[in-house]
């Protein structure tokens, strides 16, 4: 299993279109991208290709890595860094089947399935499949778990992908507090490779209008705001889930320049062979 990280960003990127903020103009000089949220997933053994995620900057994301068109793809959460980049697949392919949870989502009424559903009811080339979360199904020749994690109001996934012959494991956060569910938490565990979003470190937490939550024993907080972890809850949580390797990811350009590009925060492009 080979995974390519093709956006390791927020909802803004870094770095951020009009901003001069330290951390950006360092990230230019540098030439560093954390473009919008997306992995790429490559089953050597079958040579088919899973898109988690489909960030809007698409095309300068294949662009640049070479990675080779999905042959499905699996969507987390309807926030738009996560989802518009579906509409890059017109002309491109001649179907893309997409996977996404079914359950009701309470505050919108709709499964995040039928969301896109109806978002894209335009796209031919795409075919939505629900799918209940904690139950697994295969894609690609890999086995795909969703399961809820937390980031109010809206329902959104992390997601367990295994291969059944090698046994090799890649989890993904999704976009969520540091209070993730246990049964989540219990599919999620022992991977080989997690990807955790960390947007912003503890120390920014008092400048979010609610704050910081998750304290651990040392006041720390492992949440900011609600929605997203600190860099310190992201890496509690790969000890939490013994995770082998934890690279952090959906990162905000409000980390300070002297933290920005140290480990262990992703940048696009980089890849694992897992």
């Amino acid at each position: 299993m080979r995974v390519t990280l093709l956006g390791t960003g927020d909802t803004t990127g870094t770095p951020t279109v009009g901003c001069d903020c330290a951390t950006c103009e360092r990230a230019r000089e540098r030439g560093i991208e954390r473009s919008r949220f997306s992995v790429h997933v490559e089953n050597e053994r079958t040579c088919e290709c899973l898109l988690i995620d489909a960030s809007p900057d698409f095309r300068s994301q294949f662009e640049a890595t070479g990675a080779a068109l999905p042959d499905a793809a699996v969507i987390t959460h309807v926030h738009f860094d996560h989802l518009d980049g579906l509409g890059n697949f017109y002309r491109l392919l001649d179907d893309l089947p997409v996977h996404a949870a079914s359950a009701l989502d309470p505050f919108t009424g709709a499964s995040v399935a039928d969301s896109i559903r109806e978002r894209y009811d335009y796209l031919d080339v795409v075919e939505i499949h629900g799918q209940e979360p904690f139950s697994t199904f295969e894609v690609c020749g890999l086995e795909l778990t969703l399961v809820p994690v937390e980031h109010p109001p809206m329902a959104c996934y992390g997601l367990a992908v295994e291969d059944p012959e090698t046994g090799a494991k890649l989890s993904l956060s999704g976009d969520t507090s540091y209070d993730i569910p246990d049964e989540s938490r219990d599919a999620l565990r022992d991977p080989d490779l997690l990807l955790a979003d960390a947007i912003v470190p503890a120390s920014l937490a008092p400048k979010h209008p609610m704050g910081g939550s998750d304290f651990d024993d040392e006041g720390v907080p492992l949440t900011f705001g609600t929605k997203h972890m600190t860099r310190q809850g992201a890496i509690r949580l790969g000890e939490d889930l013994d995770a082998d390797e934890t690279r952090l990811v959906h990162l905000a350009h409000y980390y300070p320049a002297d933290e920005a590009f140290g480990e262990p925060l992703a940048v696009d492009g980089e890849v694992y062979d897992l």
